[in-house]
């Protein structure tokens, strides 16, 4: 059967999500440390969990596996800014302080650490091998792409292509692979879905390069500022744009995204509605913020 997904579909789901992050972090180390870490991974936009939900549900696809891959997803990007918060200083997120700024960098590491490897336990209980798989291989590609904007591009003279190859690599695996697991993970409609999912997490990095160098922290809800202060070439900085060239290069990447799916209506209805609802509300929330910038260069 196929069907709309009415927001209180979305909302009851989602519940579901974090009452799976709950219970992967229950029993584990985690719960004689004195901080609510599944309400920290739950507090955000979830807007990678939102993909997987909305593709499963538009496509008619089994809840259960999708709610794991949804709270696996959402665990590795909760580890993914425990450890950039240690990286970049940042002492704010989510409107509260970090937990490297309370409890120490070390603490913030290994914490990182323990969710990576909970989140693939949560994967695996969904039954589906090849989704482990797609998840790893996301994780190492967004270690490798951080990895080489901080220890080989930081302070370099780096072009456009480099910095978009960087926003692609950093925000668009995971992005890839709920989007994958949406889909259903099998056929020429998850291969779509993927790299659909690259182009819509290459859209919201793009749209938080420029929140970072232009936004307000206190209405962000997290320290702002960095990427500049540590010379990291991004997509806000290493060259002149304008914001309206940078609204139409979002929209183009958007509309790709969703010619990628237009052979399968059940798919396309699922993505309209993620990128509709969720991921163009927040990506216009991180421009406008930085509307004062007209241009923005090195």
């Amino acid at each position: 059967m196929r069907f709309t997904v009415s927001t209180s579909d979305l909302d009851t789901a989602l519940q579901q999500v974090r009452r799976e992050i709950s219970s992967a972090l229950a029993d584990t180390i985690l719960d004689r440390l004195n901080f609510d870490l599944a309400e920290f991974l739950g507090a955000g936009k979830m807007l990678r969990a939102r993909a997987v939900v909305r593709l499963a549900m538009s496509m008619g696809h089994p809840l259960e596996p999708a709610v794991r891959a949804a709270a696996a997803v959402e665990m590795v990007h909760g580890a993914s800014l425990l450890h950039d918060d240690v990286i970049d200083g940042g002492w704010v997120r989510r409107s509260r302080p970090t937990l490297w700024a309370v409890h120490g960098a070390r603490i913030a590491i290994l914490v990182g650490d323990v969710l990576l490897g909970r989140a693939l336990g949560v994967l695996t209980a969904a039954g589906r091998p090849a989704w482990v798989d797609a998840l790893a291989g996301a994780v190492a590609e967004v270690c490798q792409t951080e990895t080489e904007q901080e220890l080989l591009l930081r302070g370099q003279t780096a072009g456009w292509e480099d910095v978009l190859r960087i926003a692609r690599g950093k925000t668009g695996p995971l992005f890839a692979f709920a989007a994958l697991a949406g889909s259903g993970g099998e056929g020429p409609v998850a291969d779509a879905a993927r790299e659909a999912g690259y182009l819509a997490g290459t859209v919201y990095q793009i749209s938080d390069d420029w929140l970072d160098l232009g936004g307000n922290p206190e209405r962000a809800g997290k320290t702002l500022g960095t990427d500049q202060l540590r010379e990291k070439p991004t997509t806000a900085n290493v060259a002149r744009i304008s914001r309206p060239e940078v609204v139409t290069l979002v929209e183009t990447l958007l509309e790709r995204s969703r010619g990628l799916l237009s052979e399968w209506p059940d798919a396309l209805r699922g993505w309209d509605a993620f990128l509709s609802l969720d991921l163009k509300p927040a990506v216009a929330a991180n421009l406008r913020e930085a509307a004062a910038k007209k241009s923005v260069h090195a």
